[in-house]
């Protein structure tokens, strides 16, 4: 089977019911709390108010809600749904994280491994001056890309079993880098959803954005972001994990043309970190 045959995306349109068995939002309260040290560093102690850019089902934003007021932005209306459902006090808002204007100013901007999903440079510079535009000076923005080009190594394979009611579900995830001189990466899940006895199998493709650590620092810099790297570890993994901050300092005045969303697109991902 040729796998750019398989549809993209699936996870976040079809499929979207399943995300809660995909990456539970108990999985997230660990990483979270590195989001709340970093938010806290620089905000101090109050209830201040934080954006999230591609909050998809809202797993990691659900555990940051009590000390922060937060508002949400998906492309997808799907996940917005999840989103609704575990984050009621939060105001979602459908859009696209590399040109949607809220017109008002945040404390912080999040971006979840959904950043994943910008597959150009144009794309992530976009990205960036919408988290500046959002901000106040001296705001924070927090992302937490899933891969860098220089500590990829395919393939990449990882696998996780979940059970919620009478359903259980297991993926399988197969990441690798068809074509080295381009900016994406491709990953290929297989689902396995047993339910009432029954065994289904579905098959859902990502493609994704691959880009050196320095395009990351250069274009954050760029949009006005003083750049740092903070590394972490979650329970006993040995896989290192980077959280990029950026503090704000000082406006971005250039606006880019913004490109069209291409089909299928979606800001999320699966995952623990997502």
């Amino acid at each position: 089977m040729d796998p750019d045959r398989i549809k993209l995306n699936r996870l976040y349109h079809d499929l979207a019911y399943l995300w809660p068995l995909v990456s539970p939002p108990e999985d997230y309260a660990e990483e979270a709390e590195y989001w709340r040290l970093a938010l806290r560093e620089t905000l101090g102690p109050g209830r201040h108010h934080i954006l999230d850019l591609g909050v998809g089902g809202g797993h990691n934003l659900s555990h940051l809600t009590s000390d922060f007021d937060a508002t949400a932005v998906d492309i997808s209306s799907k996940m917005l749904a999840h989103s609704k459902r575990l984050n009621p006090s939060v105001k979602h808002i459908r859009g696209d994280m590399r040109s949607i204007r809220l017109g008002r100013k945040f404390e912080a901007v999040l971006i979840h491994d959904a950043i994943s999903y910008m597959l150009t440079e144009d794309d992530l510079q976009a990205t960036f001056v919408t988290a500046a535009a959002h901000l106040q000076p001296g705001g924070i923005l927090i992302t937490t890309p899933d891969h860098f080009r220089e500590t990829f190594s395919a393939p990449y394979v990882d696998y996780a079993t979940h059970s919620l009611g009478n359903a259980q579900f297991t993926y399988s995830e197969y990441a690798d880098d068809p074509d080295p001189t381009d900016t994406t990466m491709r990953t290929i899940y297989v689902y396995f959803i047993q339910q009432h006895g029954h065994l289904r199998i579905e098959l859902d493709r990502h493609v994704t954005g691959l880009f050196p650590k320095s395009t990351w620092a250069r274009l954050m810099t760029e949009a006005g972001f003083k750049f740092e790297e903070r590394l972490y570890h979650l329970g006993e993994e040995v896989v290192e994990y980077s959280m990029l901050v950026g503090k704000l300092q000082r406006p971005h005045t250039h606006e880019p043309e913004r490109a069209g969303v291409p089909p299928g697109f979606h800001h999320g991902q699966p995952g623990p970190t997502a």
